[in-house]
């Protein structure tokens, strides 16, 4: 009988150690926060944590911004004539120059990724690598 416990025992603490192994590697998934916008009335500057940089979004005289969000490792700004990401590992701004007559209905940033939804295409954007990739709707 002694040794049903003793195994009963050690598959509890085996299965205890294996939920608490799972529970850190879902935590070790979090991005933290790195990336900070500094917004202006005409001027856009990312504080990039991670690499310890600055990057400015160099705009034209006519550009305006519209909107902005940032999430813990990328930020996307939409303006009057593009909508444009930064992903903090590539260190850099990648734009998107928007179509005539093409109106954003929503934005939405997480971690590395941003969606953008207009009235004529879906925009996605990774900040792993810094790329754009859209489709019609």
């Amino acid at each position: 009988m002694r040794s049903i416990e003793g195994i009963c025992r050690l598959v509890l603490a085996g299965l205890m150690i294996a939920g608490c192994l799972f529970v850190t590697q879902a935590g070790a998934d979090e991005v933290e926060k790195l990336l900070f916008l500094v917004v202006e009335k005409d001027e856009v500057i990312a504080s990039n944590t991670m690499l310890g940089r600055f990057d400015r979004l160099e705009m034209s005289a006519k550009e305006k911004i519209r909107d902005y969000k940032v999430s813990n490792a990328v930020a996307v700004v939409v303006t009057n004539q593009r909508f444009v990401a930064y992903g903090v590992r590539p260190g850099s701004w990648k734009s998107r120059r928007i179509h005539a007559g093409e109106k954003m209905e929503s934005l939405e940033v997480a971690d590395y990724s941003a969606t953008l939804v207009t009235s004529d295409r879906i925009l996605n954007f990774y900040g792993r690598t810094g790329t754009w990739s859209d489709t019609k709707r």
